[in-house]
């Protein structure tokens, strides 16, 4: 957990709410473990960056970096906005496609400490050449080291190289270690993350260290994480139970007693993604009544949305029929803001009433309650929601049909003794079929990430040429040697003294006109938000 505190002052605008803040991804290569990771990640990249760079609606990811650490350090790819830039990212992915694979080198102690030295520096002159507004969604850093090497060394190793670096602008230093054994399934590709958290002596903050495996299902999950609204300023929600059921718990009885939780997508709504509906027949509506609940509740910076428990239902008493959109979870907060034991007491409560609608087999109807917009004489319309335990310490929401919304179905009885031919020529059909006790997504897919990436390919129409193709109209000599070269960012360089017995790799020229190359690659970037390309 980041125990700093935030630079910003006052309530937090939406944007800066939904959006995650910019992460530098650094790939620490090690021969010949690399020949056995490089497939799975970049595919795994390549799939990520396709949804991520195609969800309609608010940009969920700000800025991106990429750094490769071999035997020294170098930036594939500068702090480029997300949404906007498959292309530039599919390019970077290539570019670690063709590393080497095989052979041996001799890595520098340093390069690891350099890289997030080096990606921290980019990161503030990137900071200091946009415009206030798009500055100050900038407050914070992530940094993701990915490594086949022992997690707990480099962590180590990082802990007494940084122990003089400023990492105030650091929201996050993580070390993810790629293990070589697989689990043999995949019925859960989530990140195991180390029980050992304790604050640095050295930087002041948490180094957390996590494993996956060397795959590229656990490869997409980590990644897709940085999808989810995982910021802790505030609470999203707040659930309230009736006052009388608790009052030997609570202390006040005229007040109910309210669960502060935060809210979480189970998955992502098809309808925000391109060609994955078709126009007026998109189910999952995005200004559909149950995404105003995340909408709201991660938007809102003013108050928390809330809902009210108004009674409850016996798990086998609602039929599915009635329920829509998609599922949500809530989870017990984690907002940086509530003292310690706030948290704690409001995290028991939260585990004691999953306990008990489990051991109860009941389900709660809650009611949203609308934001207050002054004195009115009308009612405002409400959604209601109904709420289901399960036995993780989560609660599943899902949207549920008021009568406003329900349409006449007749519902016969089915005719108790259907005829006997009919009856043996289906079960013989059913009987073909191959049974699963469970369904697993992790094991079915719909060849979206192909269809996502083909989208990209097509045309798009003008686009303001890159820093690049103007550099190569002023210089077409150079045309034939960069393209048999690979492509590399250029950044400015920090002046840090080289490794021992390593000369310096630019000379003050380069240096001079790298760091100008970057800041009008800066400018640029601006100009195309200001004014946007055609369709």
């Amino acid at each position: 957990m980041y125990h700093g505190q935030t630079t910003g002052k006052g309530a937090p605008t939406p944007a800066q709410i939904y959006q995650q803040p910019p992460r530098l991804l650094i790939v620490h290569i090690s021969l010949p473990s690399w020949a056995d990771i490089c497939s799975n990640l970049c595919e795994a990249l390549q799939n990520f960056f396709s949804l991520a760079c195609s969800l309609m609606g608010p940009s969920r990811m700000s800025l991106f970096s990429l750094y490769m650490v071999q035997n020294q350090h170098e930036c594939i790819l500068p702090f480029v906005q997300v949404k906007g830039n498959f292309a530039r990212l599919q390019t970077c992915i290539s570019e670690l496609r063709m590393l080497q694979r095989e052979g041996c080198f001799r890595p520098q102690g340093t390069s690891l400490q350099l890289a997030v030295e080096d990606g921290l520096q980019q990161f503030k002159q990137y900071c200091r050449h946009v415009t206030t507004g798009a500055a100050l969604a900038y407050t914070s850093l992530e940094i993701t080291i990915l490594t086949s090497q022992p997690g707990k060394e480099l962590v180590k190793q990082l802990e007494h190289g940084l122990k003089d670096t400023d990492l105030f602008k650091v929201r996050r230093l993580q070390v993810v270690e790629i293990i070589k054994e697989a689990l043999g399934c995949m019925d859960s590709a989530s990140p195991v993350e180390e029980s050992n958290n304790d604050e640095s002596p050295f930087l002041g903050t948490d180094i957390d260290l996590q494993t996956i495996d060397n795959d590229v299902v656990s490869m997409e999950i980590f990644f897709k994480a940085w999808l989810h609204n995982s910021g802790t300023d505030q609470e999203h929600v707040h659930l309230l139970l009736p006052s009388q059921s608790f009052s030997k718990i609570s202390r006040t009885t005229d007040n109910p007693m309210c669960l502060k939780c935060d809210l979480q997508e189970r998955l992502l709504s098809p309808s925000l993604l391109p060609g994955t509906a078709d126009g007026s027949l998109k189910i999952d509506d995005p200004k559909g009544d149950f995404s105003t609940l995340y909408q709201m509740a991660s938007q809102s910076s003013s108050s928390y949305y809330k809902l009210r428990v108004i009674k409850a239902l016996k798990s086998s008493g609602i039929c599915e029929s009635v329920t829509y959109g998609l599922p949500f979870i809530l989870r017990p907060t984690s907002c940086w803001q509530l003292d310690w034991d706030e948290l704690e007491k409001n995290q028991q409560h939260f585990h004691a009433l999953c306990h008990s609608l489990l051991k109860r087999e009941w389900l709660l109807l809650a009611k949203g309650v609308p934001q207050s917009q002054g004195p009115s004489p009308r009612e405002p319309a409400s959604t209601f929601y109904v709420i289901m335990p399960s036995r993780s310490p989560t609660l599943l929401v899902k949207a549920v049909a008021t009568r406003e919304l329900m349409l006449p179905s007749p519902f016969p009885l089915l005719p108790e003794y259907p005829p006997d031919d009919s009856l043996k020529v289906v079960e013989n059909v059913l009987d073909s079929l191959e049974l699963e006790p469970t369904y697993n997504p992790l094991q079915v897919w719909s060849h979206l990430y192909s269809h996502l990436t083909s989208i990209f390919a097509k045309p798009q129409g003008r686009h303001h040429p890159s820093w690049e193709s103007r550099a190569l109209r002023k210089h077409p000599c150079k045309a034939a040697q960069l393209q048999t070269n690979r492509v590399r960012a250029t950044v400015a360089p920090l002046p840090m003294t080289p490794a021992p017995g390593r000369a310096p790799s630019r000379a003050p020229a380069t240096s001079k006109a790298s760091s100008e190359a970057f800041f009008q690659l800066s400018e640029e970037e601006e100009e195309e938000e200001e004014y946007p390309s055609g369709p």
